[in-house]
């Protein structure tokens, strides 16, 4: 039983590369084929070849200064961190909050097998994350030191012992989460949340990455002593890669009475964990007039609410709502050295500055096209805003407008930041300002034309709409190639015009095609979305 319900735990993991959601239907077996081949060359190829890489450029060095443990420790950091955070999400849903666990404890199943279960799936995608960080480690280590057989078993026990914490880790991190999302209104946020800090922190470590090794490297000696005598465990640990048995046997024997003290914790409180109704908010009636409201203000109430409630709609369609101040607050502070320098360069062709500034601020409100999605994602529920007493053309127009609802402040805000930073007259600062704003009104019209050009309405999962559509992939493209065409033509012969001549002819085009777009999706979308 218990092999069981460990293949069906993997298969619910790996379900996309097994199902097509967007067909309803399953994969041949090349295709499947292709997508493990394709997460093979991702994690082994990609991610491995990545810390393989990096593994070389510590190993030499740090045992060459006789600091081989602190090599060992740095890398099992590293994969200790990205197992824990790589498979916490998968803890919380599918050990804490499975939805399955009401079907199983009604099956003649043993609690305890169902948690051994649940440990086993956490426990392999855990080691799937931390096995490419820690094995290049192990085996460069192996390749470019003497080898004895020593340091072969404290290898493999390095090995068992990192992918031990991560469960621990996986599950404690796991249990925060799965705690703090019960007692939420909107659990969408904290996922939307979660999500940005692990992206940013990404970002912020590969940036950096290059930069901090070559540090640790020159002050390996400094560093190393500091942790010997601050922390003498973590000397102790990264020992164990050195062939250190006594630290290996203690570090092991640790793990596995904390393994042990978890799954007595678990078989013992999971029955409270997967039945209970879970602390959620408590709400106390107050009875209120409802107001009501336009069809319109209706319409774009729900719009706004379904995007609000899919962490998956925010991250992949709404992200601009984030970059798109945060370019204007870095215009704002470094702007003007930025146009200096693009001036110098394009020296012959001036006011390139405010073009290529408009041309950045549109590209990042490229990002944000949340009303391309918008048709494909009422589904099989299509016939509710059909059958509405309302006009086709108000639903299109509820599907654009929460876009131009959501991105016109935060576009607002870059535009000023662009306006302000240029170093150029009024008229262009003007210009500039009006010129990334329409783009956002075209950009919310076209992408609910496209929408409805290009529904997708027979998918099981949100994210096949959201991700894998036509409709967005084309609206993100588009919107690109429209950008790079602002800023090439510039480059290319419009400078001859002035930025703000040029600009204005832009905010002409931008103006004129938005209202050509309404009329078209008032008219012929319309038809076409009550065609559906």
């Amino acid at each position: 039983m218990l092999k069981v319900l460990v293949k069906k735990q993997l298969s619910e993991v790996f379900r996309s590369y097994f199902y097509d959601a967007k067909k309803n239907k399953m994969r041949s077996k090349g295709a499947i084929a292709a997508w493990f081949v394709f997460f093979a060359v991702v994690m082994v190829g990609v991610l491995g070849g990545m810390f393989t890489a990096m593994s070389l450029s510590l190993c030499v060095p740090l045992h060459a200064a006789g600091m081989g443990w602190l090599y060992y420790l740095l890398m099992s950091l590293i994969a200790v961190m990205l197992g824990a955070f790589g498979s916490v999400f998968n803890t919380y849903s599918g050990l804490y909050l499975a939805k399955d666990n009401d079907l199983l404890l009604s099956m003649p199943i043993p609690v305890r097998t169902i948690v051994a279960a649940r440990l086993v799936n956490v426990y392999l995608l855990g080691a799937l994350y931390s096995v490419v960080v820690i094995l290049p480690a192990v085996i460069v280590g192996w390749v470019t030191v003497p080898l004895t057989a020593g340091r072969i078993v404290c290898g493999f026990l390095l090995l068992l012992i990192v992918t031990g914490i991560v469960l621990l880790l996986s599950c404690l991190l796991g249990w925060v989460v799965a705690k703090i999302s019960r007692r939420l209104k909107n659990k969408s946020y904290i996922t939307v949340l979660i999500s940005l800090v692990c992206i940013g922190l990404y970002y912020f470590i590969y940036f950096k990455a290059r930069d901090l090794i070559a540090v640790l490297v020159r002050n390996a000696a400094e560093y190393g002593a500091r942790i010997r005598g601050a922390a003498g465990v973590l000397y102790f640990f990264g020992s164990i890669g050195e062939g250190n048995w006594l630290a290996a046997a203690a570090f092991l024997a640790v793990m596995i009475a904390l393994l042990a003290a978890l799954w007595r914790l678990l078989a013992r409180s999971f029955l409270g964990i997967a039945a209970g109704g879970g602390e959620g908010v408590k709400v106390r009636y107050v009875e209120k007039r409802a107001k009501a409201k336009r069809p319109y203000a209706a319409l774009l109430g729900k719009e706004l609410r379904r995007f609000t409630a899919s962490p998956g709609y925010m991250l992949n369609c709404g992200l601009g709502l984030l970059m798109l101040p945060a370019a204007g607050v870095a215009l704002i502070l470094r702007g003007r050295m930025l146009c200096d320098a693009i001036d110098s360069v394009l020296s012959g062709r001036p006011g390139s500055a405010a073009v290529i500034v408009c041309t950045v601020l549109c590209l990042v409100a490229c990002m944000n096209d949340m009303a391309a999605p918008a048709v494909s994602l009422e589904g099989r529920s299509l016939w509710i805003p059909q059958s509405l007493p309302v006009l086709p053309k108000t639903v299109l127009r509820a599907k654009a407008g929460m876009q131009l609802v959501l991105t016109l402040p935060a576009a607002f805000i870059a535009a000023i930041g662009g306006a302000i930073a240029v170093p150029a007259p009024a008229s262009v600062r003007i210009a500039l300002f009006f010129a990334v704003l329409l783009f956002t009104v075209f950009l919310a019209l076209v992408n609910a034309a496209i929408g409805v050009k290009m529904p997708v309405l027979n998918w099981t999962n949100e994210l096949s709409p959201i991700k894998q559509s036509g409709a967005v992939m084309l609206a993100m493209l588009g919107g690109w190639a429209l950008c790079a065409v602002l800023g090439g033509v510039y480059l290319l012969i419009g400078y001859r015009l002035g930025a703000a001549a040029y600009l204005l002819l832009w905010c002409v085009l931008c103006a004129a095609v938005s209202l050509l777009l309404l009329r078209w999706l008032d008219k012929k979308g319309a038809k076409i979305f009550a065609a559906l």
